[in-house]
């Protein structure tokens, strides 16, 4: 992608924009996106950390669990992005909060294993019981 992609926070306090081809976009079923987002699911865009960056405010940084850093608005409390130290070099944004967020879908589901009994897989991304390292279950 040639052009920056931009998105933000609900009260527009956090901007943000990245560059280059995403890594990869994913559907996160697994219960901590869920309590951190409020949602029965978190759609992520991965990028390579050098190609993103905040470019108004700075967002809150919250480490969900040993490794994992989350950071959100600390005014209207708009989810953003996730890191772990295990991954290191890469960022995921939330879907959602880009500004053209319907030209990201997500291309598979992962920790479908811990998704709630009553939300449908989408039926066209490749799935995944945990992380998208195993193999797809299709």
């Amino acid at each position: 992608m040639n052009k920056p992609i931009q998105g933000g926070c609900l009260c527009g306090a956090i901007r943000y924009e990245a560059k280059g081809t995403p890594v990869a976009s994913t559907l996160c079923h697994c219960a901590s996106c869920r309590r951190a987002s409020g949602a029965p699911s978190l759609a992520w865009l991965v990028f390579n950390e050098d190609d993103f960056a905040f470019v108004a405010g700075t967002p809150t940084v919250f480490e969900s669990s040993p490794g994992v850093l989350r950071t959100f608005c600390g005014k209207c409390g708009t989810s953003l992005t996730y890191q772990r130290q295990t991954k290191p070099g890469t960022i995921d944004i939330t879907t959602a909060t880009l500004d053209h967020a319907d030209d990201f879908a997500p291309t598979k589901e992962i920790w479908v294993g811990e998704k709630l009994a009553w939300e449908s897989l989408n039926g066209m991304a490749a799935v995944f019981p945990a992380s998208s390292k195993a193999s797809p279950n299709t």
